[in-house]
């Protein structure tokens, strides 16, 4: 792929997600006031987007990009190190990076499921730089540890891609980052519910996601941007339910037993946490959505959790899109055709509500919309 056809796609893909609503390049703010759309480009943002571009490229409508697959006449070998399969969200991001490496599209995937093993994932990384693969792409487990690794795939002469969550090193040591800006959907969700409380109190339970993972801390940094502005607001726990349904019960139940009738919120890190959730509420006699005593918040906006979105048991839930394997693709094949690409690509999100709630935040949830997901 030449320069101004890879300019051409970014720039389709871009404007294809405009058009769906997804949203603004600017960062929210950390107010009330902020901008609705978890899509904001965030180029200042210190923990969720590197700093230094602010590309931003769209949803499943980036397929174009990797339309015509590998073109360089050559299989490209690919090792992608996956976190694991803790969610719903897990699988869709696998099952996208399957579809677009495949041997139709000119290339040889690698794939390792990590488990959510930090010591698996970087052995991994060193299996594949023994393999002397092409591309290396990682969906790093933790944030920290990675300088090591990083330095050996360098010294072997073999492009890196860190992809979905973000890491703590140089950005040196790797070629381009793919993702999310978890950061703002944070903020995102505390934006929605100081608009959908308008000045009541809250008193909030968290189910953290995986400890060390840049997800888990940039929803939490953002969130608790927004609720340090609301003194009416406690965040009376906060725990990990390593983003998974039975994390997320257990957590739950603890919860309920140490602040039975004490709470009137619950934010879940992910969708499969707050299924979790729900199950541990049920069977406590804890109402939830919106008919019930409790509001519940969600992250991912997977197809089952936009169901619940749409059947009102999740109030709101905030995306991050899985859908990122065309957007690698393209990045790889500019790198192998010796054309331009951009350090960081920020992937778009969107936040929905559930029906009756109308939002500057986040869109009203339809069945339309449900149909049309592609994950």
């Amino acid at each position: 792929m030449n320069k101004k056809l890879l300019s051409l796609v970014l720039v389709a893909a871009l404007a294809m997600s405009l058009l769906a609503g997804c949203g603004s390049k600017e960062e929210p703010k950390a107010t009330t006031a902020a901008a609705a759309d978890t899509t904001a480009a965030a180029a200042d943002n210190e923990t969720e987007a590197p700093a230094d571009t602010t590309a931003a490229a769209g949803d499943e409508t980036t397929a174009a990009a990797a339309a015509g697959g590998n073109t360089t006449g050559e299989t490209i070998k690919v090792g992608y190190a996956q976190v694991g399969h803790e969610s719903d969200w897990r699988t869709a991001n696998t099952k996208n990076y399957q579809d677009v490496f495949s041997a139709a599209n000119g290339y040889e995937l690698s794939f390792v499921d990590c488990d959510n093993d930090n010591a698996a994932q970087l052995e991994a990384v060193r299996g594949f730089i023994q393999q002397e693969l092409d591309y290396i792409v990682i969906a790093p487990i933790e944030t920290a540890g990675w300088d090591t690794v990083l330095q050996e795939a360098q010294d072997a002469g073999i492009p890196v891609i860190i992809a979905d969550r973000e890491i703590d090193a140089p950005d040196t040591l790797y070629d381009a980052w793919v993702g999310t800006n978890t950061k703002n959907e944070g903020i995102t969700a505390a934006n929605w519910l100081a608009e959908y409380l308008d000045g009541k109190e809250a008193n909030i339970l968290v189910i953290e996601g995986s400890v060390g993972a840049s997800a888990t801390l940039g929803r939490t940094e953002g969130f608790n941007e927004v609720a340090a502005e609301h003194s009416e607001w406690k965040i009376l726990d906060s725990q990990s339910g390593d983003f998974t349904q039975a994390g997320g019960q257990e957590v739950m139940e603890s919860f309920i037993k140490s602040y039975e009738g004490q709470f009137n919120v619950v934010v879940c890190q992910n969708d499969n946490e707050a299924y979790g959730a729900m199950d541990a509420m049920k069977a406590a006699n804890i109402t939830y959505g919106v008919d019930g005593d409790v509001i519940l918040i969600s992250y991912d906006a997977t197809h089952d959790g936009l169901q619940y979105t749409l059947d009102g048991a999740i109030n709101c839930n905030v995306e991050c899109n899985p859908i990122q394997a065309e957007v690698v693709a393209g990045v790889i094949q500019a790198m192998a055709t010796g054309g331009s690409f951009e350090k960081t690509t920020l992937v778009n999100d969107q936040a929905f509500v559930a029906p009756g709630i109308e939002s500057e935040y986040a869109t009203t949830m339809t069945q339309e919309i449900l149909d049309g997901r592609a994950y």
